[in-house]
């Protein structure tokens, strides 16, 4: 059952994170998981004109943190406790969607699997995806609390 909808999780990312750092926009939260668009800025380019590594982590993390806050809600603290990425194709230079798909989320732990692909590739009919599997840490309370054991 989803804790947070779309409109909400984007509250609550604006108010956890400068938005300025943070430029996502959540367009789907429902019990499988979520989607979240970034849109394309030259910034997020490295020389050949692909879409960086460092762009695409931070999307998929934060693609996963939002699939869990929207499943526990706000009042958890959820860390990554482990990121591995297959970056299996390269992205065009346009617009990002991610999705996050909760595969479980027990009391300790959450696994989310993360796809992104190029909003061009959507207009093309190429999707070519990105392949994130991510594990977040699971904190009842504040943020300085140790884990769960």
């Amino acid at each position: 059952m989803v804790a947070m909808g779309p409109a909400e999780l984007d509250a609550f990312l604006a108010a956890a994170f400068p938005t300025s750092v943070l430029p996502y926009r959540v367009t789907r939260a429902d019990d499988h998981g979520v989607e979240l668009v970034q849109p394309f800025a030259d910034n997020q380019l490295r020389p050949g004109g692909t879409v960086s590594g460092p762009t695409l982590m931070t999307l998929a993390d934060t693609t996963a943190y939002v699939a869990v806050v929207s499943r526990i809600g706000p009042e958890f603290l959820a860390v990554t406790s482990h990121m591995a990425i297959d970056f299996l194709r390269k992205p065009a230079a346009a617009g990002l969607r991610a999705t996050g798909e909760l595969l479980k989320v027990g009391q300790r732990q959450a696994f989310i699997a993360v796809r992104i692909h190029s909003q061009l590739e959507e207009r093309t009919g190429g999707l070519r995806h990105r392949h994130l599997c991510a594990a977040h840490q699971l904190h009842r309370g504040p943020a300085d609390r140790e884990p769960l054991t």
